[in-house]
């Protein structure tokens, strides 16, 4: 059992926000984190410029909210540090669209490795490359730092030009608020290939497929799509809210006795160690020795054939249509803590 951390946590205290002083922020991008990071930056006191094209939907929203707003090539040239918040399929054509304005000292930000690790990105060596990620989406970066508090985030230094880069990164988690939360140190390495495995193995790939698993097997067996909906995909949402208030123990804590001796007991039914395992460590290699990244690189290249059926089939399994007359029906009900925040939130962090 883990009783320390084994990296670096840092909070306000440990960031200089004058870091930024006479810096000016170009964020490419307006989406979920565009929109967050470019506000907090500007109430924070920041030179923020947001780059986005012509016919961008999203420019007269980011003109509406006061911020000065430009061609993504003009906002990184005049900019000392160009954040990317466009989505990982597009960031290697922006870059390319913006690199002639980088220049020696500049700092390029992402808010994941993934083009930089798999090296479709390669900035020039004169430049600071650096991460800062909140761990959140953008909707809840921007609510919180509006309260005055913030979300957590995560910092890492792929380059360092100029030497104090590590410097400069925290002056702009503070900025955004991560820091009143804790930023934790990583690597590009080891953001993007964490990243990439808990999507697939659990969060996204992992838990769907186990409840869609769980939704047929009762069905096959007779019991009604209703029931079957509500026990194995509506109640995973519960779960996962107490166990993210505490831990694994304030979930079983607070479910039954019978559900606590039944989840102990029969969980490794479903997912077995040996089986589970052998699954997780195929997709942890696959990340790891790009083969992920090569597939999906070329899936986009090739217009995204095998992802556009996939999606077309998961739209169109039988769970998907009992979920929406179930939700037009009845108020499937909200956790407290959606109550409290009402968010409309975003899966992912890309804009």
């Amino acid at each position: 059992m883990a009783d320390e951390f084994t990296t670096t946590v840092y909070y306000d205290d440990d960031a200089d926000e004058s870091m930024l002083d006479d810096t000016t922020v170009a964020v490419l991008g307006y989406g979920s984190q565009g929109h967050a990071h470019a506000l907090n930056l500007h109430e924070s006191g920041v030179d923020v410029i947001v780059g986005l094209r012509e016919n961008s939907s999203s420019r007269a929203d980011a003109e509406d909210a006061g911020l000065t707003v430009k061609a993504p090539d003009v906002a990184a040239a005049e900019a000392d540090i160009v954040k990317m918040l466009v989505p990982d399929t597009v960031q290697p054509a922006v870059y390319e669209a913006i690199s002639d304005g980088l220049e020696a000292g500049d700092t390029l930000q992402f808010a994941h490795g993934f083009n930089i690790h798999y090296g479709q990105i390669e900035p020039p060596e004169d430049v600071n490359v650096t991460m800062v990620a909140p761990k959140s989406p953008g909707h809840l970066v921007r609510r919180t730092y509006e309260r005055g508090e913030g979300v957590p985030g995560l910092v890492a230094i792929y380059q360092d030009a100029t030497g104090d880069a590590k410097e400069q990164a925290l002056a702009y988690a503070k900025a955004i608020g991560c820091t009143r939360s804790g930023v934790i140190e990583t690597t590009f390495q080891e953001e993007t290939e964490t990243d990439l495995f808990g999507e697939q193995a659990v969060l996204c790939g992992g838990v769907t497929e186990l409840m869609k698993q769980g939704y047929e097997t009762l069905v096959d067996a007779g019991y009604s799509p209703e029931m079957a909906y509500f026990e194995c995909i509506n109640e995973v949402k519960l779960i996962v809210d107490l166990i993210y208030e505490g831990g694994l123990m304030e979930m079983w804590n607070s479910v039954s006795d019978t559900a606590e001796y039944g989840g102990l007991t029969r969980g490794e039914y479903v997912v077995d160690e040996d089986v589970a395992r052998e699954g997780m460590e195929q997709v942890l290699e696959e990340v790891q020795n790009g083969e992920f990244a090569r597939e999906w690189i070329s899936e986009n290249q090739t217009n995204r054939p095998s992802y556009k059926q996939l999606r077309q089939a998961e739209q169109e399994h039988d769970a998907e249509g009992v979920g929406e007359r179930l939700r037009e029906a009845v108020s499937l009900g909200q956790s407290e803590s959606d109550e409290k925040e009402n968010t409309e939130e975003e899966v992912t962090a890309d804009d």
